[in-house]
């Protein structure tokens, strides 16, 4: 029996990512659309230019998009709100008993919100019981930010090794800015050194709540220091993180390589559907990750790894890949719904 969900923001390019990334999935089945007062009343395929390659399902493409409002929507929600909107939307349709998972960054470091990549801190569901004080009926689960969980992912298993520092530089995608995102005259041929909406603080922040550890009902954010600088190139798919890191322990670099191939998590466990069999797999070619070349590995929900080499200024530096649409957004979103209804949370 398939689960009826909804999508907010499904005319926009994370809405569409879900509509693209759902459309045969085994368990969640897409019954309602949720979108802007201009959106709302026509046919999604009048609604939306649909800009992914994947083809729009004829059955969503003949839906008629509702207002952002809830009421008629089905229990659980997909949100692919726009911050500038989503604080005020999803908490209504939390207080209207709907479980609302979340690629927007409103409510990522409450402390009575998840913010949760299935693999690194599942236990982190833990944390909705405490909802109930804030008299909603519903829920609020979060991912992070996109280029948050390619980092996240490349930290949590060095966790063992006595993480302490790092210092990070992005390569993002201009598909991170949403479409029209950055106008071309800009982009091409170009780097920009500086991505609005707080990005270097949220890197800053959000790694740390992903990675800290579960204690008398909140979450104790892990110590590591950060500093980070991000940078937007002419990509279409695909975040790239440079790092380096300095550890307590001084483990050699085949202990890290091992570590990062052979991490698993909840995830991997239960077998849910949108989780990769590996979700960390390390590159030897001294050329790689590439967007190019990698970032589609594992249908987009794979992070890769590369270039482990010593750093004269801390231990270790590397890079890291992973799709920020589907790895950093609406793929990371269904695999915490598949997390919730795997553990009866939904």
């Amino acid at each position: 029996m398939s689960i009826e969900v909804g999508i907010l923001g499904a005319t926009g390019q994370v809405g569409q990512q879900f509509i693209a990334l759902l459309a045969n999935h085994p368990w969640f089945k897409v019954t309602w659309l949720g979108a802007s007062e201009r959106s709302a009343g026509k046919a999604y395929r009048d609604a939306t230019a649909w800009r992914l390659p994947a083809l729009l399902p004829d059955e969503v493409a003949r839906m008629t998009v509702n207002n952002a409002a809830p009421g008629a929507a089905p229990k659980l929600v997909f949100s692919g709100l726009d911050s500038s909107v989503a604080g005020e939307i999803e908490s209504a349709f939390a207080q209207a008993g709907h479980i609302v998972v979340s690629n927007s960054r409103n409510y990522r470091m409450e402390r009575d919100v998840p913010l949760l990549i299935p693999e690194v801190n599942a236990d982190h569901l833990k944390l909705l019981p405490c909802q109930a004080s804030r008299g909603w009926k519903g829920r609020i689960v979060t991912n992070p930010n996109c280029v948050v969980v390619v980092y996240a992912m490349a930290l949590a298993p060095l966790r063992q090794f006595g993480l302490k520092t790092s210092i990070l530089t992005t390569l993002q995608a201009i598909s991170g800015a949403g479409y029209p995102g950055v106008a071309s005259w800009d982009i091409l041929a170009n780097v920009i050194p500086f991505i609005g909406g707080g990005e270097e603080q949220k890197i800053e922040t959000e790694t740390n709540k992903i990675l800290g550890q579960l204690k008398d009902g909140a979450v104790a954010n892990h110590p590591l220091t950060i500093s980070a600088a991000v940078t937007r190139v002419p990509v279409h798919n695909g975040h790239t993180a440079s790092a380096s890191v300095s550890l307590e322990q001084k483990p050699d670099a085949e202990a890290i390589v091992d570590a990062w191939n052979s991490f698993r998590g909840r995830a991997q466990e239960l077998e849910l559907p949108s989780a990769p069999p590996q979700p960390l797999v390390y590159l030897t070619e001294p050329n790689r990750p590439q967007p190019a070349l990698d970032v589609n590995r594992g249908g987009g929900m794979t992070v890769t790894i590369g270039r482990l080499r010593p750093c004269p200024v801390l231990d270790y530096k590397f890079v890291a890949l992973g799709h920020n649409t589907i790895r950093g957004a609406a793929g990371v979103a269904i695999l915490n719904a598949e997390l919730m209804h795997r553990e009866a949370l939904l």
